[in-house]
C-alpha cells in the first residue's frame, strides 16, 4: 500500500483527488492548517505549509512514497517545502498551472515551451503579500517549479492544470457567464478573444492521482482535447436556455476571455499512457450544472 500524502486539497478537485487515492487503496494523509477536515478514512496533520518550524514538527519520523503539493503558489513556498520534504518522500507530485504559458502566443505549446532549470527566481520579491501573489500567479507558479526542480531531493512531476470546468468551483468564473447570458446582460470580452485548454474537474483528480502512481518526472501538461473561446462558452449556455449572447468589448474583461493563445498540447501524457477526454464531450454537462446554480 503506497503512503501519500496531500498538501491541501481541502476543497474542489482537491477532495476528489484525497477519495479516489483512498478508494484505490491508498494510504492518504492530509497535511493542512486544520480549519477543514479531511474526508472519512484519511489521516490528517495539521501544519501551516509557510512556517517551517510548523511542517518539521508536524513531519517527525514520517515518510511518504508521493508528496502531491496542491497549494504551492511562490517560490517561497517551494523553498520551504523542498526543505521540509527532503528525505520525507521521494516523489514530489507539484500542481501547477496552464498560467506558467501565459506569456507565450501560439497553438498547442509543450512543455518544453517553459524549463523549470531555465527560470530565474526571485525571492527578494514580496510573495507573502495576497494581493502581489494573485498578480503574479503564472510567474510565482514558474518560480515555485525551478525551486522544486532544483532541490534535487525528490523526484519532481509539474502537472500543469488546463482552466478546470465543472463541479463545486468556487472560483466562480463559469457562472458568471451563467449568471449574465440567463439574465440578458452583455459578456465583456477581447475584440478577438482567443482559444485556450480546459479539463473537467473529475479528469483532473483522476488525472493527478495516475500521475502519483506514475514512475515519470519532469513537466507534463494536464487539458481535454480541444479549445474553447469566451465567445464558444457563451454559446454553450444560448444553447441551454434559448438566450442570444450579448457582447461588450472593453477592458474588464470576463473572466475566460484572453487575448493571448495558450492552449497546451497533451501529447506528453498521452505517450506514457494517459488518455484524455474532448471538451464537447463533457461541457453540455458542466453548463448545465453552473445554470442551476443561477436564479434570475
Amino acid at each position: 500500500m503506497s503512503e501519500i500524502a496531500v498538501i491541501g486539497g481541502s476543497r474542489y478537485f482537491g477532495r476528489l483527488l484525497i477519495e479516489n487515492l483512498r478508494d484505490t487503496g491508498a494510504d492518504v494523509t492530509v497535511i493542512n492548517r486544520g480549519s477543514t477536515p479531511p474526508p472519512a478514512g484519511v489521516a490528517h496533520l495539521t501544519a501551516d505549509r509557510d512556517d517551517p518550524g510548523s511542517l518539521r514538527r508536524a513531519l517527525a519520523g514520517r515518510r511518504f512514497d508521493v508528496l502531491i503539493d496542491q497549494v504551492c503558489y511562490t517560490p517561497a513556498q517551494a523553498e520551504t517545502a523542498a526543505r521540509a520534504f527532503d528525505g520525507v518522500t521521494g516523489r514530489y507530485v507539484l500542481t501547477s498551472t496552464v498560467e506558467v504559458y501565459a506569456d507565450l502566443d501560439g497553438p498547442a505549446i509543450p512543455e518544453s515551451a517553459v524549463d523549470p532549470a531555465e527560470v530565474p527566481v526571485r525571492l527578494d520579491l514580496p510573495w507573502h503579500d495576497p494581493d502581489f501573489r494573485d498578480a503574479h500567479y503564472g510567474a510565482g507558479k514558474r518560480q515555485a517549479e525551478a525551486v522544486l526542480t532544483r532541490a534535487g531531493a525528490f523526484d519532481l512531476v509539474s502537472v500543469r492544470v488546463a482552466h478546470v470546468l465543472g463541479g463545486d468551483d468556487f472560483t466562480g468564473r463559469l457562472r458568471h457567464y451563467a449568471e449574465r447570458v440567463r439574465a440578458g446582460r452583455p459578456v465583456v470580452v477581447h475584440a478577438d478573444p482567443r482559444p485556450a485548454t480546459f479539463i473537467h474537474h473529475r479528469e483532473i483528480a483522476d488525472f493527478l492521482a495516475w500521475t502519483a502512481r506514475a514512475g515519470f518526472t519532469g513537466p507534463v501538461n494536464a487539458a481535454a482535447h480541444g479549445t474553447l473561446t469566451a465567445r464558444d462558452l457563451c454559446a454553450a449556455f444560448a444553447a441551454e436556455t434559448g438566450e442570444e449572447p450579448r457582447y461588450e468589448v472593453g477592458a474588464d474583461v470576463s473572466p475566460y476571455s484572453f487575448a493571448r493563445s495558450y492552449p497546451m498540447a497533451n501529447g506528453r501524457a498521452e505517450e506514457l499512457g494517459h488518455r484524455f477526454s474532448t471538451v464537447t464531450e463533457w461541457l453540455p454537462e458542466v453548463v448545465r450544472e453552473a445554470l442551476a446554480c443561477v436564479t434570475v
